[in-house]
């Protein structure tokens, strides 16, 4: 069986196509993938919840009905999202993700309550909830009972963080509308596949509502980290260790670890290379002085993240408008233990200061 690719428009084995993430191999472009097969990409076991709904019409919308069923056929699923219980990498998470062949997983009444069970029963066993987006935004068949959704999602959302449990959400090709308004924007961390579209309004309306043109790559995944809407970036081959890690981390201890044999360790003996890198002839003139502090050759954060930390994943952006590139955080572990990691960076060579305007933060 062969399926055409959404953008070279190519036939591929179908088969193939899954094997590689729904990724083409001629031409690269991510094709929608379907909720099951997400499932089987990111977890071990996964047990469906919230499965019992039944279809509604609540404003009796024409040929609603027939839209639905033939969804329902198209997809093989019961509505516009998955939900469940599941685990990665041995740990139990709660997980929801919007299916894409279920009228584009636009946001209908049943969504909404299933994303919102979810959330509670994720609270009630102090479980943190990972959530794939891929929506067209409020369902227009169900008129303002669509959009009351948004609300009652964020209310779930927001008990769930309020309890101090972790939400991660990946944003998907394309998540746009009421999704995007609400439950995709409110993670504690946001990620996004490569090159998804993610928005409220689509470009294609934004350009012919101010007339302008709209810069490169206008709303993509890309463009969002550049301009601090997102945290990074993830590919498909890296979901599933990048969603274990982010676990982990965010796991609940007791305590702290001890880190009197940690600091003994040979990693965390950076004085030779501080020494090399800060050659200390003193005594020095004021001059000298500030001329030692501007040099290329001194550690930056990211030379003691190196040594320091037994990991590091950045995070990007400040969810309002910008990416300060003069400053670098992210989230590591030190001997086990999880840190956050803020560091002011200026460059270790022209090209690199001018990009992190030469360490001054925005």
């Amino acid at each position: 069986m062969t399926v055409k690719c959404n953008k070279c428009k190519e036939e591929i084995n179908k088969e193939d196509l899954e094997k590689n993430y729904y990724i083409c191999p001629l031409c690269g472009k991510l094709n929608r993938m379907p909720a099951k097969n997400r499932l089987q990409m990111l977890t071990e076991k996964f047990d469906v919840m919230f499965n019992d709904q039944k279809f509604t019409d609540p404003i009796d919308f024409p040929s609603y009905k027939e839209k639905y069923e033939s969804a329902r056929e198209k997809s093989g699923e019961t509505e516009g999202v998955v939900c469940g219980r599941g685990t990665i990498g041995g740990h139990d998470t709660c997980i929801f993700i919007m299916e894409p062949n279920f009228m584009m997983g636009s946001m209908g009444t049943v969504v909404g309550d299933r994303i919102t069970a979810l959330f509670e029963y994720a609270t009630k066993n102090r479980l943190p909830v990972i959530g794939y987006t891929v929506s067209g935004g409020a369902r227009m068949q169900e008129g303002a009972l669509s959009l009351m959704q948004m609300a009652k999602v964020s209310a779930a959302a927001k008990r769930h963080s309020d309890a101090g449990l972790l939400y991660v959400v990946c944003t998907t090709d394309p998540t746009m509308g009421g999704a995007t308004a609400s439950f995709a924007m409110l993670g504690d961390i946001i990620l996004g596949e490569p090159g998804a579209l993610v928005g409220f309004a689509g470009p294609r309306v934004i350009k012919q509502t101010i007339g302008q043109e709209l810069p490169e790559g206008f709303q993509r995944s890309e463009f969002l980290v550049e301009h601090g809407i997102i945290d990074g970036i993830i590919t498909r081959d890296k979901m599933k260790d990048t969603m274990y890690d982010l676990i982990v981390t965010h796991k609940q201890r007791q305590g702290y670890a001890n880190f009197d044999s940690a600091v003994e360790d040979e990693k965390f003996d950076i004085s030779e290379i501080l020494k090399e890198r800060l050659k200390d002839d003193e005594p020095k003139t004021p001059w000298e002085k500030l001329r030692g502090a501007r040099q290329m050759s001194r550690p930056s954060g990211f030379d003691y993240v190196k040594y320091i930390c037994d990991d590091f994943r950045e995070i990007h952006g400040d969810r309002t408008m910008n990416d300060d590139r003069a400053i670098v955080g992210g989230i590591g572990h030190i001997d086990g233990q999880p840190v956050t990691v803020i560091s002011q960076v200026k460059g270790a060579s022209m090209a690199e200061c001018m990009e992190r305007n030469f360490g001054m933060p925005l």
